[in-house]
């Protein structure tokens, strides 16, 4: 019996630890968490430079204030992510056929006019009418490739377009704002540049226009109202005000003064009060655009371009981080290649050649470019032929900043170069088209092009007639342009543009410097505020419709079972 009560006991010490484990086993209830939901209401006023034209997607490309405004008035078939892949606006879905020449979309059937009308795909063949259309002033090459497309409506919701030839670009070319055809339909091209419309627009995107902003007869500003039917659900920002203004001095002093809380381009010339600011929050975005040093490779005036190493020993030979430190004030970042990174196409593991002077004059030298015995400042060969051209660059202030620290740069490695400040528009058409030039500094803008596409200017094709100024004639790389530009498959797309990369930096026809970059800022008021890189300036109101002023505070209780 005593052995019997011994065994009990423990049985019944065993019995309470479960249960003491099995209480400690019981879901804990955290603490309620108070997360801020956005709510509507508010009125958010951004200052651009510039004034009013016309405000119609098909008449702003020349006009950067009207873009911003129809950007949020117009929708379009398709819109970019941050990483340039292609995200359905209009458009609910859409197919490729196998050989990639035929295109059906499947539009919403949940978008309508700010007039009320339902959007159907009437309204977009009669956009691409306009487009098509002489008298429409469009960029030549959207005109010339919408000839050539065959577009066809198969019902309200459904269209398709027939290219032909296969062009896995194409979709950069369905991003202009739709019209509405029951308002401008039966219009001639030039009876809709001078339309009332362009003052009154109708559109179909997040904001609605309101009214002008006037002091008697000069427009100050426009007014925009929420849309409360918008298909991607309605902005918590009811109100959004755009005040014109003749310069950055004149707009930041109007932030100073509380008429405006954004401030659409912080530049060089208000950059550093700007930073003082402790209500002002930075938003800062790579723009569509890369600075390069273009080389003339078929210039028997210096045939010393056409050696590879001696490419990469000038662009080692140059500092860049120092130049965007002092030029831009930070705002850019060293270039490495014709492709933008962070986006789909952009190869991680390229090579990324750096700053170093010794290692540069050291390639010089193994190239047999060597100070005189009698001295001197610039290297020769020995065939007597001596490191010295002219680099052309546009005759502006922040250019000639940079050609002068590039000169300093390759002065120091025993490279001399003579500068030549010209306008931009004599540079292209007295220069680079003719290719009459040794070295040209130049920016090559890709707004509007999400799809990388570098076959306008480094394909060997383009070397004649075409965007390719350097006259680079590599086969290698032609062939992987060509295959990128017919195959639709993103992946190898991807791994295409990979070994044009490589082959790029293992060559260097010519040499990337900066990405620059755009800042934007806006008062800490403004909440949710967010923008990736840019395709143009006015993608930064990509995510307007989750910016917000006001919140209320929401418990969130969850539980959660303890290990």
């Amino acid at each position: 019996m005593k052995r019997l009560r011994w065994q009990l006991l423990i049985v019944f010490l065993a019995l309470i630890a479960i249960g003491l484990l099995l209480i400690g086993q019981q879901p804990v209830i955290s603490p309620p968490a108070i997360a801020p939901q956005p709510i509507e209401g508010g009125t958010y006023t951004e200052g651009l430079i510039g004034s009013f034209l016309r405000l119609n997607p098909l008449l702003d490309n020349s006009n950067l204030p009207d873009r911003d405004v129809d950007r949020l008035i117009f929708s379009s078939l398709v819109r970019y992510d941050d990483r340039g892949l292609p995200q359905g606006d209009l458009a609910e879905s859409w197919g490729i056929s196998q050989d990639a020449k035929i295109y059906n979309f499947s539009l919403r059937k949940d978008v309508f006019w700010h007039d009320g009308k339902p959007l159907t795909a009437k309204d977009v063949l009669f956009t691409i009418e306009l487009l098509r259309d002489p008298d429409m002033p469009v960029p030549e090459d959207l005109r010339n490739l919408w000839k050539d497309v065959d577009v066809k409506t198969f019902n309200e919701y459904t269209i398709q377009f027939k290219l032909p030839e296969a062009f896995a670009p194409f979709l950069d070319y369905l991003t202009f704002g739709i019209l509405p055809e029951h308002i401008l339909g039966g219009l001639s091209a030039q009876e809709i540049i001078d339309d009332p419309f362009n003052a009154h627009p109708i559109g179909s995107g997040p904001y609605k226009f309101s009214q002008w902003v006037t002091q008697g007869t000069t427009v100050e500003g426009v007014s925009l109202v929420a849309n409360d039917d918008y298909y991607q659900g309605r902005p918590f920002i009811d109100k959004v005000l755009f005040r014109y203004y003749p310069d950055q001095e004149v707009m930041f002093n109007a932030y100073e003064d509380g008429e405006i809380l954004a401030i659409s381009r912080v530049g060089d010339e208000i950059f550093d009060q700007a930073l003082q600011e402790p209500s002002l929050n930075f938003y800062t975005s790579r723009l569509p655009q890369i600075s390069f040093l273009l080389l003339n490779l078929d210039s028997p005036k210096v045939p010393f371009f056409q050696n590879t190493n001696i490419r990469k020993a000038l662009l080692k030979g140059l500092n860049r981080q120092k130049i965007i430190d002092r030029i831009y004030h930070g705002q850019a970042t060293i270039a490495d290649g014709p492709v933008f990174p962070n986006t789909w196409a952009y190869y991680e593991g390229i090579q990324r050649i750096g700053y170093n002077s010794e290692e540069a004059i050291d390639m010089l030298k193994e190239e047999g470019y060597t100070i005189p015995a009698e001295g001197g400042a610039v290297r020769v060969s020995e065939d007597g032929t001596k490191l010295v051209f002219s680099l052309v660059y546009p005759d502006d202030e922040n250019h000639r900043a940079i050609a002068n620290e590039i000169k300093k740069y390759w002065n120091a490695i025993g490279v001399s170069v003579n500068l030549t400040p010209v306008p931009y528009d004599q540079l292209i058409t007295e220069y680079l088209e003719p290719r009459l030039y040794q070295a040209a500094l130049v920016d090559l803008d890709l707004a509007d092009s999400p799809d990388p596409d570098p076959y306008p200017f480094w394909h060997q094709t383009q070397a004649t007639g075409g965007q390719n100024y350097s006259l680079w004639n590599d086969r290698q790389a032609s062939e992987y342009l060509e295959q990128a530009r017919i195959i639709v498959d993103p992946k190898e797309r991807a791994r295409l543009y990979r070994n044009f990369q490589v082959r790029f930096v293992n060559e260097l026809p010519a040499l990337p410097l900066f990405y620059p970059m755009y800042t934007y800022a806006v008062d800490q008021q403004v909440q949710g505020v967010r923008i990736g890189p840019l395709f143009e300036p006015s993608d930064r109101f990509e995510t307007i419709t989750k910016w917000y002023f006001f919140s209320e505070k929401v418990l969130q209780v969850k539980d959660t079972e303890s290990p």
